[in-house]
């Protein structure tokens, strides 16, 4: 756990999860893809508070918002991967953004 002030926007990035998660479970995606599309789900979730430790402002703004804006064009960097974990990751936020937008509407 973090600091106190990451539960509540925690609790809404799960809120925000959840559905694309429940999706890839009810598809036909193999256990293991499944498992690794929720690993960088969980990346991206760290990614976030991270972010939002380093720039306060951050917490002034939607959550949606902001995880919209992180997943614009992939996924943002991460610190301790290799090439091969940031192109599963990148793939898993565009998949995301993809059904974020779809689910949108």
């Amino acid at each position: 756990m973090g600091m106190e002030e990451d539960i509540p926007p925690g609790e809404r990035l799960t809120e925000c999860f959840r559905p694309f998660i429940e999706h890839l479970v009810s598809s036909v995606k193999s256990r293991r893809t499944i498992q690794d599309h929720v690993d960088n789900m969980w990346a991206l979730g760290g990614e976030f508070i991270t972010s939002l430790n380093y720039d306060p402002t951050l917490r002034k703004r939607p959550v949606e918002r902001v995880l919209k804006e992180m997943i614009r064009y992939g996924g943002p960097r991460l610190r301790h991967a290799d090439e091969e974990e940031q192109a599963s990751f990148d793939t898993t936020c565009e998949i995301f953004r993809r059904f974020l937008s779809k689910t949108a509407r």
